[in-house]
């Protein structure tokens, strides 16, 4: 049976709409490294669809920054670089920063209680973080959303997500490279309490100060670590 014009777009849409999420993790996982070529072959066989869901796909990270256009021949993954990573974290830390202050001003108890679940959550993985530090990771974003939701603004928090997935690539190799070490997590968690504490108790100079701390603390690692040598290629 013959599928009408209709039909052929809404599945060549959907199919680029799957593509996009699946590459994007790809990339902020780094499963395809910074500034690598990203072939037709190569992605043809891994998510099974054909060129036209790629190119519509790879036109949407294009946007999203995750993809450059190389030489009008192809697309490569985004490079990575000092400045930007500095950049990035800079803005990062100001954002979650804002998001908190609005928060304290509007939170209520659904807020602390969805704080506390998220910790807990967090808390529960902590034994296995060497195993699975993307878990782990997932986690301790998802404690951090729980926060920052609290600002009631959709603007905003679409913002801190852009950040977040920017700043993926580079948190990945402070990740992989830190936090198998107890000494590096059991810092990180005490963050997390020093953190909590201010938020329950509404101080919200401290808990703004805490948090940009908090997250500014990945790129000053990886300034003075080997993991930044990859930023240097």
């Amino acid at each position: 049976m013959n599928r009408s014009p209709v039909e052929v777009d809404n599945n060549r849409n959907n199919s680029a709409l799957i593509v996009v999420g699946e590459l994007k993790q790809d990339i902020l996982n780094g499963y395809f490294q910074p500034g690598e070529k990203l072939k037709m072959a190569r992605l043809k066989e891994r998510y099974q669809v054909g060129v036209s869901p790629l190119r519509e796909a790879l036109s949407q990270l294009l946007i999203e920054q995750l993809v450059v256009v190389e030489n009008q021949r192809g697309f490569k993954v985004h490079p990575v670089s000092r400045e930007e990573m500095l950049d990035i974290y800079a803005t990062r830390a100001e954002i979650e920063a804002l998001c908190i202050g609005l928060a304290i001003e509007k939170g209520d108890d659904e807020w602390d209680a969805g704080i506390m679940a998220a910790a807990h959550k967090m808390r529960k993985f902590g034994g296995l973080v060497e195993k699975d530090p993307q878990e782990w990771e997932r986690r301790h974003q998802a404690f951090h959303t729980s926060i920052a939701i609290g600002c009631d603004s959709p603007t905003l928090m679409q913002v801190r997500r852009s950040l977040y997935e920017k700043a993926s690539r580079y948190r990945n190799l402070w990740l992989n490279k830190n936090m198998a070490e107890s000494t590096v997590f059991d810092a990180n968690q005490k963050e997390h309490e020093s953190l909590i504490e201010a938020l329950l108790e509404r101080e919200s100079i401290n808990a703004r100060e805490l948090i940009r701390e908090h997250l500014l603390s990945p790129s000053r690692a990886l300034e003075t670590s080997q993991g930044l040598t990859a930023l240097d290629r």
